[in-house]
């Protein structure tokens, strides 16, 4: 399974959006587009990355930049799984 394919799961289960969750593209907005999208999904998602790619995300590597659409997120998880 490709990574976004991963990603998108993650925020199916994570976000608990069910079939919206198909419709997610790189170019989907999250953060301040998806009301289930607050700072404890934040949290909560990068717990279920971590989890699943077995990396470590620090304090300082965490910011908006990274939830603000679906690709700048798997561009995030390729980053991690790079190092």
């Amino acid at each position: 399974m490709a990574v976004v394919d991963e990603v998108r799961e993650v925020l199916r289960d994570t976000l608990q959006l069910g079939s919206r969750a198909d419709e997610l593209e790189e170019s989907s907005p999250l953060l301040g587009s998806l009301p289930e999208f607050d700072s404890m999904a934040v949290i909560t998602i990068i717990t279920s990355l971590e989890e699943q790619y077995e990396f470590m995300v620090s304090d300082d590597e965490i910011d908006a930049e990274a939830f603000e659409t679906v690709g700048t997120l798997v561009d995030f998880v390729q980053y991690k799984l790079a190092q």
